[in-house]
């Protein structure tokens, strides 16, 4: 990956890769999960913990020297064990479950999950007798012509009887062109000793892909993406174009919503039924309710309530709270404030730190000046209050109910209820001005 970060921490339609499989596998019913971890180890541990318990493999000697370090993980255990790569994010729960079964419904030592593949390069291929039956898997550097030529091949996928393989562990050697501990040559060893291995093969060579690069890292993420557009799809949302929609694992949408090209939906975000978003709009960590209409709307860690109209170019900032039926022109900033229901910001204004009542008017150019160099204020705007354009409330600043201010004022002190504050300098003209030496053309 040539990175810092530990591959399995990079992330996929906005998890890591770890964290991805680690949800596959407990939605596949498995109770409790171990993650071996190598590389940078410990930032391993931070990104996934609560969620798993972990192993160290302090020398790199191959994958079965890995698993080995998870045997005393085992001991004393009966059932069943997976074993699963942590940079395969396209694992589907069906998928892992159907591998579970096949070992338990034929009584297996181990079911191994395959993929036929046109290009096999670089995989280990999985070996089979005349009738079909499982006799080995061999790795790419150590296969004959004739075995290469195999185009099944082992996705590094398994289920195993736990006593089974602890009885095969101790076996391996490494006795190899990469002189490691396989894990693949467990199943030569069970299959020698008369038990069963059984291959399953994936209905979608696709999901069984790892990752090895950031030009495969995109793929699987955009395999993600189109799975989840899917999934919303047939929930009720309307996306009027798939390939154009970013939309993270966690977030949820509500029915009758349209997503239009160029919408960006991450972390935890909630949209509610019957918005459309977008186009070009983004929302990250968004609570957003019912009959939204957002174009072209930045919002990041805030709260939007129903009925409202968003947009062009609006930016709402973290603590935004925004009731009901407001609306938000173009060019329009809000900031760590709560904006009553029916209130509007119609275009061209910094609302900062504010607490803001119903159905108040904002004129174009408003100002909350909330920063003196040192310390943040608040202004307060009571309901009905109606704000002339170019104003300048000066915080700490009230304005009162149903009070006024004039266009062009700087508002520094506070302004009574259905009061009109005029705070600009008196108009004056100067007569002949132009015929004066002061101006020449």
């Amino acid at each position: 990956m040539k990175s810092e970060i530990p591959k399995v921490l990079h992330k996929v339609n906005g998890i890591p890769m770890l964290e991805q499989v680690i949800r596959v596998v407990k939605s596949a019913g498995c109770a409790s999960c171990v993650t071996i971890t190598g590389y940078k180890g410990e930032l391993v541990r931070e990104a996934v913990e609560g969620q798993t318990e972990f192993v160290e493999q302090k020398e790199q000697l191959g994958t079965g020297h890995a698993l080995m370090q998870a045997v005393p993980k085992l001991e004393g255990k009966n059932g069943y064990v997976l074993v699963i790569c942590g940079d395969t994010p396209l694992l589907r729960s069906e998928t892992i479950r159907q591998l579970i079964e096949t070992c338990e419904e034929k009584h297996a030592a181990a079911s191994v999950l395959t993929a036929i593949m046109d290009n096999p390069f670089g995989y280990g291929r999985v070996l089979r007798d005349g009738k079909g039956h499982m006799t080995g898997i061999v790795e790419q550097k150590d296969g004959t012509p004739e075995q290469l030529r195999v185009r099944e091949i082992n996705t590094g996928t398994y289920c195993f009887d736990i006593q089974a393989l602890l009885q095969a562990l101790p076996k391996l050697d490494c006795n190899n062109a990469q002189g490691e501990y396989y894990l693949t040559d467990v199943f030569g060893i069970m299959i020698q000793e008369g038990r069963v291995v059984a291959p399953v093969v994936a209905e979608d060579e696709e999901e069984t892909l790892g990752v090895n690069s950031r030009s495969q890292l995109a793929v699987a993420d955009k395999v993600l993406r189109r799975r989840k557009a899917e999934e919303l799809m047939s929930e009720g949302v309307s996306i009027i174009d798939p390939d154009q929609v970013y939309i993270q694992q966690d977030v949820t949408v509500g029915k009758d919503t349209v997503l239009y090209p160029g919408t960006i939906l991450e972390g935890k975000t909630v949209v509610g039924c019957g918005c459309r978003i977008g186009p070009d709009t983004e929302l990250d960590n968004v609570i957003c309710g019912d009959d939204n209409h957002l174009n072209r709307v930045y919002a990041h860690e805030c709260t939007i309530g129903s009925h409202n109209e968003m947009g062009p170019f609006v930016h709402l900032r973290p603590g935004t709270v925004m009731h009901d039926h407001i609306k938000v022109g173009n060019f329009v900033e809000v900031k760590n404030s709560d904006i009553g229901n029916g209130t509007k910001l119609p275009h061209l204004i910094y609302c900062g730190d504010a607490d803001v009542g119903e159905k108040v008017n904002f004129g174009c150019g408003t100002v909350t000046v909330n920063f003196d160099g040192k310390k943040k204020y608040r202004t307060v705007v009571e309901d009905h209050a109606f704000i002339g354009c170019n104003t300048n409330l000066v915080a700490p600043v009230h304005i009162g109910k149903r009070a006024f201010t004039a266009a062009g004022s700087t508002i520094t002190k506070d302004v009574p209820d259905e009061a009109l504050s005029v705070a600009r300098a008196r108009q004056k003209n100067i007569e002949n001005w132009v015929k004066n030496d002061t101006y020449k053309d």
